[in-house]
């Protein structure tokens, strides 16, 4: 009898490589299937998609392994959530028999990744093929420790996708709270109806009307208000008229630099960048609610001490001035604080009390801001905005007692969401140091506990 061959990925996987759809069947109005041309779109979990198609060529479905193939970020990966239309630079990846061993799948992937990414092809950036990704050693385990070892480092996956999912619902919280008091002025229309005075006709439309509508102004007449008598206090009970449209009486029409200064990124130059050190924070990290320290840069401690203005603190508001313009997020809590690059700016709270975290957050991730940015952008390759422009964005000011009362009520959503990143960390931390001990059979007993 023959020796037996080893196992490849390749004979226990379905390789999917991409294939783009034609221009013309690509759309962002949300037609059709959702593209994923590269890692672009890549989350911390899985994609969040911006491009769409009609001539879906080659498709991922829900739970393969995306895995990108071309260009500089080639070996990074992201779970399917969904079906994806999957262009040329991102390959799907699945088990033939067991949908339960996909963590196993991804985690022999990442195992094997560094010896992948020698072998890849290309001058300028590298390029794996299906015939590389299919070469992959297929370690020699039992089926029962494939699946022990798919269940823990799924677990840790699992936690770190609900940590993700907790932070949603979080901010989703304090943004529903903020449009209600200072977008929609709910509590300053409540008071209103009590007081029986009149509601500018762009918010009566969204009251009830009939018996439905008398029924609330009786209830609100009544005291029976859905906020505290101490918060509704602080509300004014009519409108005046301002640049910005009708708006609570008493309460200002400015600029968003009457909230906030700004900070400008510090110009590294080329020569500074290192493999290691000290990180920055460039434009590709600015990603929406707390930014990516994964995608950052380094630079020598040399050099870091000659920038350390511009060193950052969890919890600083950071926005994208080139490229992602108008994308806002939170720096997480880390041990090696980072440095802000050129065309990264840094929202400065001094101004109006660093308790005014929340509110200027919770103002700058609405879509509304984001596309106030955008407009005051320019360029015509990619698009760039000054602080000057970002800061020139009109807004509503409440008055500072209110504000100061969101701010308290939103700081513990804030340090939530920072908190769970944090854990995130910590489970990802030891999901990277498990993998090469359990593909290697190094920690048999754990194994076996859950075989």
């Amino acid at each position: 009898m023959g020796e037996s061959r080893e196992l490849r990925l390749g004979d226990v996987a379905e390789i999917v490589m991409g294939q783009s759809p034609p221009g013309e069947t690509c759309n962002a109005e949300g037609v059709g299937v959702p593209l994923l041309n590269g890692p672009t779109e890549f989350g911390s979990h899985h994609p969040t998609p911006v491009q769409f198609t009609t001539d879906a060529r080659k498709r991922a479905v829900p739970g393969d392994v995306l895995f990108c193939v071309r260009g500089s970020t080639t070996g990074r990966m992201n779970w399917a959530d969904r079906e994806y239309a999957i262009g040329r630079g991102v390959a799907a990846i699945r088990h033939e028999k067991y949908p339960e061993l996909q963590p196993f799948v991804r985690a022999v992937i990442e195992y094997e990744l560094h010896g992948l990414l020698t072998q890849a092809t290309g001058s300028t950036f590298p390029n794996v093929s299906a015939a590389q990704l299919a070469s992959v050693p297929w370690p020699p385990l039992l089926l029962s420790e494939q699946r022990a070892i798919a269940h823990i480092l799924g677990t840790l996956d699992d936690k770190i996708e609900l940590n993700r999912k907790m932070n949603q619902t979080l901010e989703a919280i304090a943004r529903a709270i903020f449009k209600s008091w200072f977008v929609d002025f709910d509590p300053v229309i409540d008071n209103a109806l009590a007081a029986r005075k009149p509601i500018p006709e762009k918010f009566a439309e969204r009251l009830p009307a009939g018996k439905a509508g008398a029924a609330r102004r009786t209830q609100l007449t009544q005291g029976k208000s859905s906020l505290p008598e101490n918060i509704r206090r602080l509300f004014p009970d009519e409108f005046q008229d301002s640049e910005l449209g009708p708006i609570p009486k008493g309460w200002e029409a400015g600029q968003l630099g009457n909230l906030v200064n700004f900070l400008s990124g510090y110009a590294f130059k080329s020569r500074d960048w290192r493999d290691k050190g000290v990180p920055v924070v460039k434009i590709g990290s600015i990603k929406p609610g707390i930014i990516d320290l994964g995608t950052v840069s380094y630079v020598s401690e040399q050099v870091a001490t000659q920038a350390e203005r511009y060193r950052l603190s969890s919890a600083d508001l950071l926005i994208g001035m080139t490229g992602y313009v108008g994308e806002v997020g939170l720096v997480p809590p880390t041990d090696n604080p980072p440095l802000l690059n050129q065309r990264v700016g840094k929202f400065v709270l001094e101004k109006s009390g660093t308790e005014s975290l929340g509110f200027v957050y919770c103002l700058t991730r609405r879509s509304q801001f984001k596309a106030e940015v955008e407009a005051k952008s320019h360029g015509t390759a990619q698009a760039n905005v000054s602080a000057k422009g970002i800061l020139s964005i009109a807004v509503v000011l409440p008055p500072r007692p209110l504000r100061g009362l969101f701010n308290r009520s939103c700081k513990p959503i804030l340090d939530g969401m920072l908190d769970n990143w944090a854990k995130s960390r910590s489970l990802a931390a030891l999901r990277d140091a498990l993998l090469p001990k359990l593909i290697s059979k190094e920690m048999q007993v754990i194994m076996q506990r859950y075989s």
